[in-house]
């Protein structure tokens, strides 16, 4: 027997405000690590491969969670779904906190990343309680407040970890999302749950996805070490297959895959996961060395900066990157998909050859960060839009979670790959990576971002009528 749904009940502005107020909490909450990044390898003692491992476990949290969290949000009611995600990101932000080593501060950027969940539920809940044309003004408020938190966030992450300690970087942010998610929880309506998805959620996919993931990371952590442990290497890469394996084998066959990897023999989807794949690549080495090389002594041939000045620093390329998605919009209606993924890969290859050539000046850096941010968000945001267009309406979720994934593990490899670099460019007895790594570090990335040109001038124009 079917129950018949109530209307939605219509919401105001202060439970806007709160779903605002919650996305300020959660954007400054995700980027306190990247500029004090260089400041916690100090503390806690950490390798530049364990710091780059900190530094995206939050992502691939996220990147699991999100799917999960969208299905249940229409199976049980947004509203519900969201309280006990922030709930999971409170526990989280408490544990990293009071972290007083790596390992305890991994399993609670673990449980922050179920935040990554929390934008698209608060997209829901704007949907079911506003006409169409309040909610697209709602949700473009909460866009541009988690943007802000996150700016916010890079800027104070420095001053609060060193005129406090790195453990109220975490704390303050964290109650906030807590006093946030308890005005949305008083502030919100309920909403009804929508009728019960008769396909189950992708449990076994998203174990083995966690699974290689997880064992990628390590493989790619522990390479610089390949001397030292071979056995240990070789087994992670025999595990790294079974899982790979494993989960290619459980998504064909899956009623409804967490990811439907039969949407790959497409050309307009493969050619915008590789083109993902690359340019996060990209931006994630200059995402993790440039933060890297800003922190290395003047003595040396960095610039000795503090975690405050750190994440002074990198505020362009946050600016850039929020620009970017407007632009990218604007450019491929104008010129098309094509285009603006063409300009935005040409953009990322020049800054980053540029600074493995030039590196001498703050300025430097700067601008070259400012740059490949621009071209990230003009090339994710195109291809996004590209591959939502490309294929029919009710494959559109489908095919844009290919992207997601690809997304996190191109962002996940390229920071990885450059904290191998760099700690296999340490001279032994130093914990300063010699400056040719940072140099092929660049270098690499600069390359492999080049030649995705070379599938970027074969897709389609998708200049949008």
């Amino acid at each position: 027997m079917t129950a018949t749904l109530a209307p939605p009940v219509h919401i105001g502005k202060p439970a806007v405000g709160a779903l605002g107020m919650l996305a300020v909490a959660t954007g400054a909450l995700e980027s306190v690590v990247t500029p004090t990044l260089p400041l916690l390898q100090r503390e806690l003692d950490m390798s530049p491969a364990e710091g780059a491992l900190l530094s995206i476990m939050l992502l691939i949290t996220g990147a699991l969670v999100t799917p999960v969290a969208g299905k249940f949000g229409d199976r049980y009611g947004g509203k519900r779904v969201l309280i006990r995600l922030m709930a999971v990101v409170s526990a989280g932000g408490l544990v990293s906190a009071l972290a007083p080593n790596l390992p305890v501060l991994l399993l609670g950027q673990v449980l922050q990343g179920a935040m990554v969940g929390a934008l698209p539920l608060s997209f829901i809940l704007v949907r079911e309680h506003l006409p169409a044309g309040e909610a697209k003004v709602a949700i473009g408020v909460v866009s541009g407040l988690f943007v802000g938190g996150g700016m916010a966030g890079t800027l104070s992450a420095g001053p609060v970890a060193e005129g406090l300690s790195r453990h109220w970087m975490f704390a303050l942010p964290t109650i906030a999302v807590i006093g946030a998610t308890m005005l949305v929880n008083r502030l919100m309506p309920h909403d009804p749950p929508g009728r019960s998805d008769d396909a189950a959620v992708d449990w076994p996919g998203l174990v083995l996805l966690s699974g290689t993931l997880v064992t990628l990371m390590l493989v790619l952590a522990l390479a610089p070490d390949i001397g030292s442990q071979p056995l240990v290497l070789g087994a992670l890469i025999v595990v790294l297959a079974a899982f790979v394996a494993g989960w290619m084998a459980v998504e064909r066959r899956a009623a409804s895959p967490m990811v439907d990897l039969r949407m790959l023999a497409r050309p307009a989807v493969w050619k915008s996961c590789v083109l993902t794949f690359v340019i996060c690549v990209g931006t994630s080495v200059a995402v993790y060395l440039v933060p890297q090389l800003f922190a290395v002594s003047a003595g040396e041939y960095g610039f000795g900066a503090s975690a405050t000045e750190i994440g002074f620093f990198l505020l362009p390329g946050a600016v850039a990157a929020s620009l970017a998605g407007p632009i990218s919009g604007i450019g491929a209606r104008r010129f098309g998909s094509r285009a603006v993924v063409t300009a935005g890969v040409v953009i990322m290859a020049a800054a980053l050859i540029t600074l493995a050539a030039v590196h001498t000046e703050v300025w430097h850096l700067v601008i070259g960060k400012m740059m490949i941010a621009l071209a990230n968000g003009l090339c994710v945001t195109a291809m996004v839009t590209s591959t939502a267009t490309s294929v029919d309406h009710s494959d559109t979720g489908i095919a844009t979670s290919l992207v997601l994934v690809t997304r996190v593990i191109g962002f996940a490899v390229g920071v990885q790959v450059s904290g191998a670099i760099l700690t296999a460019g340490t001279p032994s007895g130093s914990d300063v990576p010699a400056e040719s790594a940072f140099v092929t570090g660049f270098v690499i990335a600069g390359a492999v971002t080049a030649l995705s040109l070379l599938v970027a001038r074969t897709m389609s124009k998708g200049v949008q009528e």
